[in-house]
């Protein structure tokens, strides 16, 4: 095993910030990091990567994962006939904006359990999606999906728990890292794998919700997530693997969804391992951090002022 490990999977049509590198350059340099691998979507977040894999020995970074721990996608085969499909009708019929209460068995008595059964802010979703081309019917198929019913993607976490329990950590910790065999890291790990419970729990109320107010039902094709710190073997030792904005490659198939406009795709993994960081791209990336988008586009939204006529286009986020 040659460590420290770093590489950039992308291909050179890719446009990846400078910054976005850096970041990753610089994780890979903390104490217990052996492996960083970023992936075709890495972009810059809060001092570290989005986008990205890393491997630690004998400690591991809960700043890595982030305050959105359990961040994921679930896929669900609606009933809903395709043919059927009235988009402005059921558009009024959607409200998943009160939050639901948390079922028993996910709260979580140390922290605020809020917002269950609602999908969150930045760049969660629930979206019906129908199919465009299909290459593998029979793998298709084998997922229980239909291509002339209509599927639901939901992308969501585990809202204000997680960030909760990232702000209890670092009020105490700061961005130093957990000794794999500390009651600190035990503790993390306990609330880290109960937010992750909870943020599925979360998706699958999503899709109750959502197609019970189309008059429909959903069976699961899959759910997997892409922001969290799991034990995992490399070459013989014992680690931990950071996900942060890093899709599964080693648990079947995943969704990567695309950009808003833009197809996402049903991908089956292939032959998962370090070299990946066990992991693919989780979705589109960005080009701009939301702070640089809203202020390189505040003018363009702005209303015009009375008694003038707009002649302004709309204008899609990167």
């Amino acid at each position: 095993m040659q460590k420290p490990f770093y590489r950039v999977i992308a291909s050179e049509q890719s446009w990846l910030e400078g910054n976005a590198l850096e970041q990753l350059k610089q994780t890979a340099t903390l104490p217990g990091v052996q492996l960083a691998v970023g992936l075709p979507d890495l972009h810059a977040g809060k001092g570290h990567p989005v986008g990205a894999a890393f491997w630690s020995q004998g400690c591991f970074y809960p700043f890595l994962v982030g305050s959105d721990i359990g961040c994921g996608m679930g896929l669900w085969q609606s009933d809903l006939p395709l043919r059927k499909l009235k988009k402005d009708r059921w558009a009024q019929k959607l409200d998943l904006e009160m939050a639901l209460p948390t079922p028993t068995e996910y709260q979580l008595s140390d922290y605020p359990c809020q917002g269950f059964g609602t999908i969150g802010g930045g760049n969660h979703f629930a979206e019906l999606q129908q199919v465009e081309s299909l290459h593998d019917a029979t793998t298709f198929a084998a997922l229980g999906l239909n291509p002339d019913q209509l599927q639901l993607l939901v992308h969501s976490g585990s809202r204000g728990l997680g960030e909760a329990i990232l702000r209890k950590h670092t009020a105490q910790h700061g961005n130093a890292a957990l000794a794999a065999d500390s009651p600190e890291a035990a503790a993390y790990l306990q609330a880290h794998d109960q937010a992750v419970a909870w943020a599925k729990a979360n998706r699958e109320a999503i899709q109750q919700r959502f197609l019970n107010s189309l008059g429909g039902s959903g069976q699961p094709c899959l759910d997997v997530c892409h922001n969290s710190v799991t034990l995992q073997a490399w070459d013989g030792q014992q680690g931990f693997l950071h996900r942060k904005g890093a899709a599964p490659a080693d648990q079947g198939p995943i969704v990567i969804p695309g950009s808003r406009g833009s197809l996402s795709y049903l991908v089956q993994p292939l032959s998962p391992g370090a070299a990946s960081g066990w992991s693919l791209a989780h979705g589109a990336g960005r080009k701009w951090s939301r702070q640089d988008a809203r202020s390189r586009i505040k003018k363009r939204f702005q209303p015009p002022p009375a008694g003038t006529n707009s002649t302004r286009q709309p204008c899609h986020l990167p």
